[in-house]
């Protein structure tokens, strides 16, 4: 029998429509435990003509690996396809479909963690100002002008606390033995996914918390969206890694943003102009709040070094 073949508007009827909902309508009934007409207890799956099916070999097999399970499989595909819509519904109420936010996060980053230390990347140094501006933050400090100088000066204590949050990135500024401890915690975290959940979901959630607090938004759904996005980010960061074959596990400003205003107009349902303004305010506070804690850090390593000195 002939496959009935539909034209791409219908096809792509059917996918806005399962991108909105999260499943299809006319095939939502296949998706209950009891066929209709079988036994309450009649195992899933069975073919109404008696035969069993290929998927009966290996059914349950991985329910107990998180990373593998149906839940996984089908919170991997919503967060790839429909991730505004499903943070959506897992926020009012849907979670027995999907992995929980933050069990999404440790295992999906863990994974990425896993094939980013398989793939081994070149690790090359990474600097907080490019050569351009530290040229001209030089030639600026080297003017009598004393405004200049509090450029320098304050970029200086930037960057001086963006390393000591990256101590491991950068071995040529340890000098101590604390300094050499806390190198080795921070690359022992960084291994295993932590600065991702810990620090940049709390940036991420306070950020989208400030910015969405005028919608009467709770802090725990906000929590939750920010996992996923997370989640999502790490996707599309593995694949980063394997296009690049291990050259690059970052993703670009452009591209989180872009990501962040597909979340953001699926999640609320808002225009596309709300949703990239509410994102660009996102990225603002974030950088607000990463500055403000590299700030934080720099003041409590120079008032150590001045207790240290005096």
């Amino acid at each position: 029998m002939n496959r009935k073949k539909h034209s791409f508007a219908v096809r792509w009827r059917a996918f806005r429509i399962w991108q909105e909902l999260g499943f299809l309508p006319w095939k939502k009934a296949e998706s209950s435990g009891v066929e209709a007409g079988g036994a309450e207890g009649e195992a899933v799956g069975n073919r109404a003509d008696g035969k069993t099916s290929s998927r009966d070999l290996y059914k349950g097999a991985f329910d107990s690996i998180p990373f593998l399970n149906d839940d996984a499989k089908r919170t991997f595909a919503h967060l790839l396809l429909r991730p505004g819509y499903m943070i959506r519904d897992y926020i009012r109420g849907d979670h027995e479909r999907y992995l929980a936010p933050f069990t999404s996060l440790i295992i999906f980053y863990a994974f990425f963690a896993l094939v980013a230390a398989l793939l081994q990347p070149v690790q090359q140094k990474e600097e907080l100002f490019s050569p351009e501006v530290k040229l001209a933050l030089d030639v600026n400090g080297s003017e009598a002008d004393g405004e200049n100088r509090i450029v320098k000066n304050t970029a200086n204590i930037v960057e001086r606390g963006y390393i000591y949050l990256n101590l491991d990135k950068y071995p040529e500024y340890v000098h101590t033995r604390g300094e050499s401890a806390l190198a080795a915690l921070e690359g022992t975290l960084r291994s295993q996914g932590i600065p991702l959940f810990l620090g940049q979901f709390l940036l991420l959630w306070l950020a989208m918390g400030l910015v969405l607090r005028k919608r009467r938004i709770g802090m725990s759904a906000v929590a939750a969206a920010s996992a996923y996005m997370l989640c999502q980010f790490s996707f599309f960061m593995l694949f980063a890694l394997l296009l690049t074959f291990g050259e690059s596990k970052s993703l670009g400003a452009f591209v989180l943003m872009a990501l962040v205003m597909i979340d953001i107009r699926q999640w609320l349902g808002v225009s596309w102009g709300k949703s990239i303004k509410l994102s660009i305010w996102t990225g603002v506070m974030y950088a607000l709040l990463f500055t403000l804690v590299i700030l934080c850090v720099s003041a409590i390593v120079l008032l150590m070094a001045s207790m240290k000195g005096a």
